[in-house]
């Protein structure tokens, strides 16, 4: 009975089911957290852990039934690992290897043309919350003069246990679509430490409520705007009948549009976190701080004109966890730029086995590359900083928003699209804009710079 329902509510809102089980499963994590305030609070630790336990695993069983095996599995293999390795390398490295290669399977064994709601999707968010655990639990051998203060601050004294790493993972905030969190933050959730009111439940409910409206909002937007630019109009013949123009302000819209798809559960997930404690971040200038679950700076990503802007607004956790675990991790290299790539291509294979997601990082990197070119370039011209400061700066940002958001939609055709023959077809019918635009501008940044930029200037940039 319960399955007809859904069915026929996903049915009347013109949403999938599996996209249904998930949004109301991200809602049930509002009850859940009211639960933990007014009744489990002041619990022991186990009885709180058991409880996470409990709720994520009938989460899990609810979106994806039989196949939650594959969480239980991972999590119970890392435990051993931390137990019988200690705090070795070795530990790391094979975690790494077994849950990178247990996650990469999957997306293997479960692999279509289009997105679909699996068991994959909250595993590899799993999958990063395991790796950092064995990080974070190396880290703690560590003496704490010699660690940074990010890692000084996940660092674990002692090895868990066993229902802590399932409580851990299977928390109803951030098991299906994140934020990721460090196992010493769920600790002091689970101490009570996460409070403007030390031993006491915190008082986020407004806070809360605040992220929710907003997440709301979005999915509203999303849910009006996206059965007007779908994905599957890309390879239609219609699409392909339309003015040049068309296409390119359809490629803007589009990208906007399904980017509120994220957006949304990221905001609404938050909330709960926030509602539970775990996004207390301490005060700041006498206020009591919310933010240490944030995956979106909305305001930013509403207002940068810059493609470093959105990055930074977008996924705020993941990329983070991304910065800490493996760009520093490679300082050893003494290279941020082969870093940097290496970074991307494991963010690039963790979101899946598509080419797609290939040409999706690496224009990103390029688009980067150059917009950090164009900005150093503005910086050392005396003329294009004194434009960049004049009245005609609303022009200029309208025009840069423009092609901000017109090339943050086009690296995400394949990102969507998945397989090249489809995003192919579409970079084909729009000439490979995206890809030209930012090869002339790369090419011709030298020359510009020879000729907007003092000498003097030019002679302390080679210095540098």
């Amino acid at each position: 009975m319960a399955a007809s329902l859904l069915q026929s509510l996903s049915e009347s809102l013109g949403a999938s089911e599996p996209a249904l089980r998930l949004l109301l499963s991200i809602l049930i994590g509002y009850p859940c957290a009211v639960v933990y305030r007014w009744f489990l609070f002041y619990q022991p630790a186990t009885v709180i852990h058991l409880f996470h336990t409990l709720s994520g695993l009938a989460l899990a069983a609810f979106n994806f039934g039989f196949q939650l095996y594959h969480s239980i599995v991972c999590i119970f293999v890392q435990f051993l690992m931390l137990r019988l390795m200690g705090r070795t390398v070795t530990t790391v490295l094979s975690s790494y290897a077994f849950q990178m290669l247990y996650l990469l399977g999957g997306y293997y064994c479960t692999a279509t043309e289009e997105y679909d709601i699996k068991w994959t999707m909250p595993h590899c968010v799993l999958t990063l919350k395991l790796i950092g655990l064995s990080l974070d639990y190396y880290d703690g051998r560590t003496e704490a003069s010699q660690l940074t203060p990010e890692q000084k601050k996940a660092a674990l004294p002692s090895v868990p246990s066993l229902l802590e790493v399932f409580g851990f993972s299977y928390f109803y905030g951030g098991f299906l679509v994140g934020p990721q969190f460090t196992l010493r933050s769920y600790q002091r959730l689970v101490a009570g430490e996460l409070s403007d009111c030390p031993g006491k439940p915190p008082n986020s409910a407004i806070p809360a409520v605040k992220r929710f409206a907003l997440g709301f909002l979005c999915l509203v937007i999303y849910a009006v705007f996206s059965p007007h630019y779908p994905d599957s109009y890309y390879l239609t013949d219609e699409y392909e009948a339309q003015p040049f123009w068309y296409r390119c302000v359809f490629i803007l819209i589009w990208g906007k549009v399904t980017l509120y798809k994220y957006v949304s559960c990221w905001l609404i997930a938050e909330g709960v976190c926030i509602l539970s404690g775990l996004g207390y971040n301490g005060v700041v200038d006498g206020e009591h701080q919310w933010d240490a679950c944030t995956n979106m700076k909305v305001w930013l990503f509403e207002t940068t004109p810059l493609f470093g802007g959105t990055i930074l607004s977008f996924n705020i956790n993941t990329n983070a966890w991304a910065a800490r675990h493996v760009f520093k991790r490679l300082k050893f290299l003494g290279n941020k730029t082969l870093s940097h790539v290496t970074t991307l291509f494991f963010l690039c294979i963790w979101h899946g086995l598509h080419s797609g997601y290939i040409m999706c990082f690496s224009m990103e990197f390029f688009i980067i590359t150059v917009e950090r070119q164009v900005l150093a370039l503005v910086r050392d011209s005396p003329l294009l900083t004194n434009l960049a400061n004049s009245r005609l700066y609303p022009i200029f940002y309208i025009v840069q928003q423009f092609i901000h958001w017109l090339f943050m939609g086009y690296p995400l055709v394949p990102f969507c699209l998945f397989s090249y023959d489809k995003w192919l077809k579409v970079y084909s019918s729009v000439y490979f804009c995206g890809h030209v635009f930012f090869l002339v501008a790369y090419l011709i940044i030298p020359y510009l710079r020879k000729a907007l930029v003092p000498k003097k200037e030019q002679g302390e940039k080679k210095q540098d």
